[in-house]
């Protein structure tokens, strides 16, 4: 008799179903433990990181030479992808998303914060591109996953994409166009396998990294570009996730902490250190996330997770269920930064589709 899903479960011997259980069990404990132990890293001594000195000091900035991103990291036994992790780009782009974890501690959304012309344009750029896809529908085909009018879509943001950023960068510095454009362009999912990941979400963090660089961002800008760009950027990606059916790019299922996104939990747990009344024990609540989603990133992913998720929670979320058991926020983001480092930043599968410039350096930290 043929089976399918969770109904072959059942079929399984008694003994072949309890390993099973064990080992998630297992797992999930190991992981709890690893985030229960973890001491809270004092992000505010991020004071003396080089982003923070070099990039969003008002000092005199490099003169940069612009050239087009290439991909480094060939092969996972590169010495490349160990000498990632000592380059000028891998300090920068880990120094930019602590500081703006830094910069969102203990903030709602709802509370007064600087929002600058540069930081509305860019969350008009992600508003039009929200507009193309209700310009270009989902289309008719067998296939259930990965609608083929996803590629409609990216071929419009291809096309159109130097026009775009063009708006963001001063007259004196439009050769960065051909640096950001790699960035802008990918990191809203792949064009052959219709799929999106957290190597995506990179993409954009990124970006936004390379635009602070630039100045059309300054120090002031950071809790507008969680807040309003990144938020601006989760709607859309969430929206094209829908519309397109898109993939999971490399999930790991249960065992990851979601199938698209990481960020969004890192920054959404700085929202909430020392909150008097919220708790990671609220993680798995439906209720809790609906009443939280406006104020906080992390609920607002809880919630999405929840609209497109059925079935308990501690399964379809098993590492999020996990982290649940942490006791408070402050543990609960450390963990997750460090977690950030070892399933994203030192991913092989991720790192060799990224690219490196002059702005993001594969060079060696002198």
């Amino acid at each position: 008799r043929r089976v399918h899903g969770t109904q072959y479960f059942s079929y399984l011997p008694v003994f072949v179903r309890l390993i099973v259980c064990l080992s998630s069990f297992c797992f999930s404990f190991l992981l709890h433990s690893i985030l229960h132990c973890l001491q809270p890293t004092d992000l505010s001594k991020l004071n003396s990181c080089f982003f923070i000195e070099v990039i969003m000091a008002d000092a005199e900035k490099p003169n940069y030479t612009f050239i087009v991103p290439t991909c480094v990291v060939k092969d996972e036994n590169d010495a490349n992808l160990s000498g990632w992790l000592k380059s000028e780009a891998y300090r920068d782009y880990f120094d930019f998303v602590k500081y703006l974890n830094e910069s969102v501690k203990r903030k709602s959304i709802s509370e007064p914060y600087h929002v600058s012309d540069n930081v509305k344009a860019m969350t008009n750029i992600l508003e039009q591109l929200k507009v193309w896809v209700d310009e270009i529908p989902a289309v008719e085909q067998p296939a259930r996953f990965g609608n083929s009018a996803f590629r409609d879509w990216y071929d419009r943001l291809q096309t159109n994409a130097e026009e775009l950023l063009d708006k963001l960068v001063a007259d004196d510095l439009k050769g960065a166009i051909v640096e950001l454009k790699p960035y802008f362009v990918e990191c809203f999912g792949n064009r052959v396998r219709i799929d999106y990941g957290s190597g995506h979400e990179m993409f954009f963090s990124a970006l936004l990294c390379c635009l602070c660089k630039l100045e059309t961002f300054k120090k002031e800008d950071s809790v507008a570009l969680v807040f309003d760009v990144f938020s601006s950027y989760l709607d859309l990606c969430r929206k094209l996730q829908t519309t397109y059916r898109m993939e999971p790019a490399g999930s790991r299922g249960v065992w990851g902490l979601d199938d698209f996104q990481f960020l969004p939990f890192v920054w959404g747990s700085a929202q909430l250190i020392d909150h008097p009344n919220i708790h990671p024990t609220h993680i798995p609540d439906r209720v809790e996330a609906e009443r939280n989603a406006d104020e906080y990133m992390i609920f607002r992913s809880l919630q999405y997770i929840n609209e497109t998720k059925t079935g308990p929670f501690c399964e379809h979320s098993n590492q999020l269920w996990s982290v649940s058991g942490v006791p408070y926020w402050s543990k609960v983001n450390s963990g997750l930064i460090k977690m950030y480092d070892k399933e994203v930043l030192q991913e092989f599968p991720i790192i060799q589709h990224f690219p490196f410039g002059s702005l993001l350096s594969f060079k060696p930290v002198a």
